[in-house]
């Protein structure tokens, strides 16, 4: 059933004011729910340099304090973030330290680098600003990356068609030449997914439609393998850094979601394999991994293609080690999901 409002110019004028009455009707419940969430708010964390950074398709961007997102419970409705176009959504989302640089990645495999305090700063519902013409992007060439400048000892980037290349982590400092080509796109398809890895764990790559696999990332030669046979159709959307006693966050485009625990999911003996069912869907937005020793102090941000955007603590998606729908992460009408995040936060004061 679809959740799009059809065409109701042919109703008689009493059939259609009572239909307005409904949604009107509707509507307050809703804003009453919000008003319910809003009451049981966790308290914000303290003011910290980390930002969040929302990007649309075209190349929007904005940073904000991540203090300024307030946590709510999963399941709710979230605020309205990045103002832009209404055919422009938001379609990247990460966090980033103040201090540090974001790198951006094209369709066409050329990377850049921005100090974060070159973003534009704004409240939680503010404009950005276009990127394209402070990176010097060429015509047609769209954002396929963003990515903090660091975050551990390789960076691991999968196309579209399932081919990993992983690259040191200086690579991406700030010596990084604007427009460096990372790899030819002719031969092994457009970037579609990057992670932050140590060397020495596994990397779990997923699908739209809902499959992953997962393989020791020691076993990606210095030239990249195929990691994924991806099927027609299909393409990849999220790769993660993880570990067997970890798990890894899915979330599909009707805001639900899971943990997947590694546990669960094993590990293949070598990449190029095509994947296992990882979460029943087709619709796949994203992924990010979950350190369950950390499980209590990680903070989820999905955002959706109307740009809501929701905070929510991730010990409240229950994890699961067999294959599932998901649980209800973002409370969504006429409206999907686009993207998400994960971040550490600091303990509460004692």
């Amino acid at each position: 059933m679809t959740e799009e409002r059809p065409d109701l110019s042919g109703l008689a004028p009493e059939v259609l004011a009572y239909i307005e009455a409904l949604e009107a009707r509707l509507d307050a419940l809703e804003s009453d729910d919000a008003r319910a969430h809003n009451e049981r708010l966790e308290p914000s964390e303290p003011p910290t340099t980390q930002n969040v950074i929302t990007i649309s398709r075209r190349g929007v961007a904005k940073r904000t304090p991540r203090h300024f997102y307030t946590r709510q419970r999963r399941g709710g409705m979230g605020v309205f973030d990045l103002d832009c176009d209404d055919n422009d959504a938001p379609a990247f989302l990460l966090t980033a330290d103040v201090s540090a640089g974001m790198v951006i990645v094209t369709d066409r495999a050329r990377a850049f680098r921005l100090p974060v305090t070159d973003l534009r700063e704004g409240d939680v519902r503010a404009d950005g600003h276009a990127l394209g013409p402070q990176l010097g992007l060429q015509e047609g060439e769209q954002i396929a990356l963003a990515f903090p400048d660091s975050g551990d000892t390789y960076l691991n980037i999968v196309t579209v068609r399932g081919q990993v290349r992983r690259f040191n982590a200086h690579y991406f400092g700030t010596s990084l030449r604007a427009g460096t080509i990372l790899f030819d796109v002719r031969e092994i398809g457009a970037p579609a997914a990057s992670c932050w890895s140590s060397g020495g764990g596994d990397l779990f790559i997923a699908t739209q439609q809902g499959k992953g696999i997962r393989f020791s990332e020691r076993q990606v030669p210095v030239r990249g393998c195929l990691g994924l046979r991806v099927d027609p159709g299909d393409t990849v959307v999220g790769v993660a850094g993880t570990a067997e006693e970890d798990g890894v966050f899915l979330l599909t485009d009707d805001g639900k979601g899971t943990i997947r625990l590694m546990a669960g999911f094993s590990a293949n003996k070598s990449p190029g394999s095509g994947g296992k069912v990882a979460i029943k869907s087709d619709a796949v937005v994203g992924i990010a991994p979950v350190r369950m020793a950390d499980l209590a102090r990680t903070d989820l941000f999905a955002i959706s293609r109307l740009s809501k955007i929701i905070r929510f603590q991730a010990e409240e998606v229950p994890p699961k080690e067999g294959v599932v729908q998901g649980v209800n992460c973002m409370n969504l009408r006429a409206d999907t999901c686009t993207a998400l995040a994960a971040a550490l936060v600091p303990p509460p004061p004692a």
